[in-house]
């Protein structure tokens, strides 16, 4: 154990990026999706308004 490499904090990075291609994938997918989400609850909201 004397030559070993020090890793103690190759964890917490690997971690951080698998966080931030979490992050980056969702805000993708909400850009996408956002849209017609939006055009969903507008139709709920105007059926909801008109009973």
């Amino acid at each position: 154990m004397l030559f070993s490499p020090k890793e103690s904090g190759q964890g917490l990075v690997e971690y951080a990026f698998i966080l931030v291609l979490v992050a980056i994938v969702v805000l993708v997918s909400l850009l996408f999706i956002g849209p017609f989400l939006g055009n969903v609850f507008s139709k709920i909201n105007s059926s909801l308004s008109s009973v």
